[in-house]
């Protein structure tokens, strides 16, 4: 799922595209994304984009030149946004992914799903008011006071990583960079928030903002003045997320994983847990007493179960 640094450059780079140019037509093609129905999404049509902004993880398109009308595009998990220069058509887009376009004189905007769950929406809003209804209230962390910080983590007892992804405690922060924020923070993801002294916010705080300030600028960098077309949760150099085997890039120790649900965390046992490992709760009751503690009963078991005994070579 696109999180802040994702939408932060999707929104850099649309302002120079589409604010102040005029919506001259609206294509669905999945009669399944819209989900609202008043005002109609072609009340758009002729209406000028005179504003841009991110609410959570939601693209806000602001219709402002005759009554206060708000576009609002969730992305979800496979949603992404393509935008297309006026008789440029490459690279392709496979007609089957595409929900909806926006055509400007300047070009035209794609919404597309790689999925078969069709979970991305469009709602089309009248008002102030109606905005804040999409939205579900989570504390902006970059800029947060550390007070403000400490008192949307610490209103429910979770453990610090379901915290950091819960949309109605803090804004814009998913799967992927809060894997990297708890590593930068040496912190481990299970860890209950009411639990946390100040000095641990104080900590995650400033691990929050320069992983966030550091990943937008880097993927900003790297589209230049083009338009993110490649937009993963997935990157070599992330420090943890998606790298379950490899090494950390601080010590080297193989990243770990945990599994809840259809909810994966990773990080380094060595840098968060102080070498413990974190019990996966489908496998650890499976194994019981096989579950490895440690990363050296890990590497004990690996041995084990390769024949060797320890301090063998390892062929």
């Amino acid at each position: 799922m696109p999180e802040l640094p994702d939408v932060e450059v999707y929104l850099e780079k649309l302002r120079p595209r589409v604010v102040g140019a005029v919506i001259e037509k609206v294509d669905v093609r999945s009669p399944f994304v819209v989900r609202s129905f008043e005002p109609p999404l072609k009340t758009i049509v002729g209406r000028r984009v005179t504003g841009l902004r991110r609410v959570g993880k939601r693209i806000v398109f602001e219709l402002h030149e005759q009554e206060p009308l708000f576009l609002v595009v969730h992305l979800m998990i496979s949603g992404r946004l393509r935008w297309r220069d006026p008789g440029v058509t490459r690279p392709a887009i496979a007609p089957k992914l595409e929900l909806a376009r926006w055509s400007f004189a300047r070009g035209t905007l794609v919404l597309t799903e790689a999925s078969t769950k069709k979970r991305a929406s469009i709602h089309l809003v009248r008002g102030a008011e109606a905005l804040a209804a999409l939205d579900p209230g989570g504390l902006e962390p970059m800029g947060a006071t550390l007070a403000d910080f400490q008192a949307a983590l610490t209103r429910e007892n979770h453990t610090i990583k379901r915290a950091m992804t819960d949309p109605h405690l803090l804004s814009g922060i998913g799967n992927a960079y809060s894997d990297e924020i708890l590593h930068r923070a040496r912190m481990s993801p299970v860890k209950l928030t009411r639990r946390m002294a100040e000095a641990d916010f104080a900590r995650l705080l400033a691990a929050t903002n320069a992983v966030l300030a550091e990943w937008t600028a880097r993927l900003s960098a790297e589209v230049g003045a083009g338009f993110p077309e490649k937009v993963t949760a997935f990157r070599d150099e992330m420090a943890v997320h998606g790298r379950f085997g490899k090494p950390c890039p601080d010590c080297a120790a193989p990243v770990q994983r945990i599994v809840h649900a259809s909810n994966e965390s990773n990080y380094c046992a060595r840098c968060q847990t102080g070498g413990r490992l974190l019990a996966d709760r489908a496998l650890s009751r499976l194994l019981r007493d096989d579950w490895p503690r440690t990363l050296e009963e890990l590497e004990e078991g690996k041995l084990a179960r390769r024949g060797l005994k320890d301090g063998e070579p390892d062929a």
